[in-house]
């Protein structure tokens, strides 16, 4: 899995010692979630309104939020149902200030003493379970099918291959001229951004000592006076960054970040000697009768194991100080279900996770995940039925790639022929950004007619991260959790919906978008919104709440 907020570093840094530029102002693949442009409009909201975007209502604030402040004004005086939601994601930080008074807990399981007291399967999950165990890094899912593959194909040449097998070893060899492609460029992106980065702390370095001072700044630098040759291009370089708009040290983060970004591909993703699994959890991914391996601690195990904290934030944070946010949803509880690491997720984890969170009463679960191959996606599907089945709502992040998953498949999804639905209790969301104009949705999104069914905020979402502290992250993965906050409270509000209801309100009472907007993907490919998702509308908490109400009343 890329996690869909993460941040992609996946620009080709033309730069040199001589002819150096901001690495802010290279263009960024659309692939890109965070270092996403905003559209010039974007750039005139205020602090507050960037940090609430999401919740403003474009009759009011003329922001195409969802509306939250008015949904709730409606709601006032009505009674509220509290509901679990389950965010399936990475760890989260349970302790964050935000989120410690909002936690599911297992009143029937008692903390620490290694029993499984609920008789569910899981020992000590008082808030969630861990799918993961001591599990970050992971391999993408292409490097494990390569490996699995290779088993029985490596070193064997087309001749020698049986005519029973000719299907499955061309797909290996295709499969392979694509890992080896990702895996060179991983490589050669490393290797400049650890030789940027070094060239980047010389001229840092060489700046401190040369204006004795521990913060410089541009004037700082232009009043150096040198005949050295290479200080003078240290020099240059250093003003190039700082006329840039941004200081030296936000520079050398960047690209230190970029190190870190491919350093994990090439020794994780794509590292077919990497096996995690084995090592640090010793679960057979293929066994699906042994549920219960993990642990009952689904909190962050890494400082950057950020994205669960922002996911679950959005939905349901608590403001406990001036520098916090509310999630949309109140009455609601966190149950942290931790199955996706820093790769991709396992098919079995993202099974069992939505089979735990419905078993132990959540009515929502949002996903924030997705990767490009399943090769165990019928145990996905039976358990999106079994949500089913059991009335609980899945919303979806579409993913960020800017292409049509009409016709390229993401993972997990509900319909197997990417046509037709295995169940009515899924809803995928594609990322929207704050300009209420052709810019509306964001670059990095996917879309398609048939697979993605609404779009909701997604750019630029001020949320909870780790380390007790908040963020601005873009992608889907925050689009998800505005729909699903939205969701729980419409859940909480009216229990009497049931998932299948609730997802037709989602969809039925967004905003009709009657302009054309640009295509993800392209730069200027105008098209209405109805073209790239089933509704053609974006989530809004208000309508979705008079809609509700027309409902239950009606019944």
């Amino acid at each position: 899995m890329k996690r869909f907020n993460e941040t992609c570093f996946a620009v080709l840094l033309l730069i040199s010692i001589g002819s150096c530029r901001s690495i802010r102002n290279i263009p960024v693949p659309k692939a890109s979630l965070n270092a996403v442009e905003l559209p010039a409009k974007e750039q005139m909201l205020t602090e507050f309104q960037k940090q609430t975007w999401g919740h403003a209502d474009l009759a009011t604030d003329t922001i195409p939020g969802m509306s939250v402040a008015k949904a709730y004004d409606f709601l006032k005086g009505k009674k509220a149902t509290e509901i679990i939601v389950a965010v399936n994601d990475s760890g989260i930080e349970l302790k964050h200030d935000a989120l410690k008074n909002v936690l599911w807990v297992n009143e029937d399981e008692i903390p620490g003493n290694g029993v499984d007291d609920d008789k569910n399967g899981y020992v000590d999950d008082v808030h969630g379970w861990n799918f993961l165990g001591e599990i970050y890094d992971e391999n993408l899912e292409i490097t494990r099918l390569i490996k699995q593959k290779s088993v029985k194909f490596e070193g064997t040449t087309t001749a020698q291959i049986s005519e029973a097998d000719k299907k499955e070893y061309q797909e290996y060899m295709e499969l392979k001229e694509v890992f080896d492609a990702k895996l060179d460029k991983a490589s050669e992106s490393k290797n400049k951004y650890t030789s940027y980065y070094k060239m980047y702390e010389s001229a840092h370095n060489a700046m401190l000592q040369s204006t004795g001072k521990e913060v410089y700044t541009l004037a700082d630098v232009t009043a150096i006076v040198t005949t050295d040759e290479a200080l003078s291009k240290q020099k240059e370089m250093t003003i190039r960054v700082l006329t840039g708009g941004t200081s030296y040290q936000e520079e050398m983060a960047h690209l230190k970040g970029g190190v870190a970004y491919y350093t994990s591909q090439v020794n994780a993703f794509y590292n077919l000697d990497f096996n995690p699994r084995s090592t640090l959890l010793g679960d057979n991914e293929f066994d699906m009768s042994v549920t219960d391996y993990g642990d009952g601690d689904p909190s962050n195990r890494e400082k950057d194991e950020i994205h669960g904290t922002h996911v679950a934030g959005i939905i349901l944070a608590e403001k406990i100080n001036e520098n916090g946010m509310s999630g949309i949803a109140k009455n609601v509880k966190l149950m942290s279900v931790r199955c996706v690491p820093n790769g991709d997720e396992y098919d079995k984890d993202v099974a069992l996770g939505f089979r735990y969170a419905v078993d132990n009463g959540a009515k929502v679960i949002n996903t924030s995940f997705g990767k490009g191959y399943s090769p165990n996606v019928e145990w996905v599907y039976e358990a999106i039925r079994y949500a089913e089945k059991h009335d609980v709502l899945i919303v979806n992040a579409a993913g960020n790639n800017a292409q049509n998953i009409d016709e390229i498949g993401v993972f997990p999804n509900d319909a197997p022929d990417l046509t037709n639905e295995i169940s009515d209790n899924m809803i995928t969301v594609g990322a929207m950004s704050s300009s209420y104009d052709e810019h509306l949705l964001a670059t990095f999104s996917n879309y398609g007619k048939k697979n993605v069914d609404i779009f909701a905020p997604g750019v630029k979402i001020y949320a909870p991260v780790t380390e007790n502290s908040y963020r601005f992250l873009s992608g889907t993965s925050m689009a998800s959790p505005s729909t699903a906050g939205v969701a729980a409270l419409l859940r909480s509000y009216y229990p009497a919906l049931s998932a299948k209801q609730v997802k037709r309100i989602l969809m039925n009472s967004g905003t009709l978008i009657p302009f054309k907007v640009i295509q993800p993907g392209t730069t200027d490919v105008l098209v209405s919104l109805s073209e790239l998702c089933v509704t053609g509308r974006i989530v809004n908490a208000y309508n979705a709440v008079r809609m509700a109400e027309s409902m239950v009343s009606k019944k």
